[in-house]
């Protein structure tokens, strides 16, 4: 059961999490367990669109030139997860003290896709609310 702070960081979060997966480009998701997150692949020439569907779940973009300046528990996410190199991107939405949704925005080395790899900072796969964030996106693992 989730507690009620956790329950209102999720409600804040999920609105915009359900209008990435409704514009998302591509139809599906994935599931990383390297990452413990879900993933999503697109041609570059859908690049306008897959950045408009992010942009209504991730408000703040970090990139390798300003990640140095993100909350602490950004960093951590970031330096877990390979660092920010040119061209990539760490979205984030919600309170990065508590809750908060991430996107991992990377090209691929050839410059024909990109990924999207989504998640939520510091939760195993089986902890509150990531069951209900696979549900949302129709995601098993």
């Amino acid at each position: 059961m989730m507690s009620l702070a956790l329950a209102h960081a999720w409600k804040t979060i999920s609105p915009g999490l359900s209008e990435l997966r409704a514009n998302w480009p591509m139809r599906g998701w994935t599931w990383d367990t390297r990452f413990t997150c879900i993933s999503s692949s697109f041609a570059t020439h859908l690049v306008d669109e897959a950045k408009h569907a992010a942009d209504l779940a991730f408000p703040v973009r970090w990139t390798s030139a300003t990640i140095k300046k993100a909350p602490p528990r950004v960093i951590d996410l970031a330096e877990r997860t390979g660092g920010v190199r040119d061209g990539q991107q760490v979205l984030t939405a919600g309170d990065p003290d508590r809750l908060f949704a991430y996107g991992l925005w990377w090209p691929w080395g050839g410059g024909v896709n990109i990924s999207l790899r989504v998640g939520l900072a510091e939760l195993e796969a089986e902890d509150e609310p990531y069951p209900q964030f696979r549900t949302l996106f129709g995601v098993s693992m």
